[in-house]
């Protein structure tokens, strides 16, 4: 069981795991041993993610969400396959856990007098000086 947050927890078997060579050190291992953790969730079918959570998740733009809504995260920072494994769990935990809390909403409004008025004025001192140096050119020739 991986607990997101208090309320919120995924079920082992929701979770593909997947073991594969690791590049990086690790001597003569490297060539040997599995070590490399590939964590699948299928975010658009699982049970146990909330409507609001999961249509979070399956909007963000992000490039380890295929097009069938599933989640691939790919851990191996570490030199042993349990070290990526929890690696792996913790980050999905964490990608989840951002996915829980809901944007706070924009509340529009005006600008104010002053803003206008000094965007007004910027506007006015920027044109006067295009128009010196308009007047000057004609001037030289």
């Amino acid at each position: 069981m991986l607990q997101v947050t208090p309320t919120l927890a995924i079920p082992d078997d929701e979770l593909v795991e997947r073991f594969v060579r690791s590049g990086g050190p690790g001597g003569q291992n490297v060539n040997k041993v599995s070590t490399a953790v590939e964590l699948r969730f299928d975010v658009a079918n699982s049970p146990s993610l909330p409507e609001p959570v999961r249509a979070r998740l399956l909007a963000r733009r992000d490039r380890r969400l295929t097009d069938d809504g599933v989640l691939v995260l790919s851990a191996q920072r570490f030199r042993t396959q349990d070290r990526n494994r929890e690696d792996a769990r913790e980050r999905l935990a964490a990608v989840i856990a951002a996915a829980t809390v809901a944007p706070k909403k924009r509340i529009a409004t005006k600008p104010t007098k002053g803003s206008k008025e000094r965007r007004l004025g910027a506007k006015r001192e920027r044109a006067s000086v295009k128009r010196q140096r308009s007047a000057s050119r004609w001037e030289r020739e």
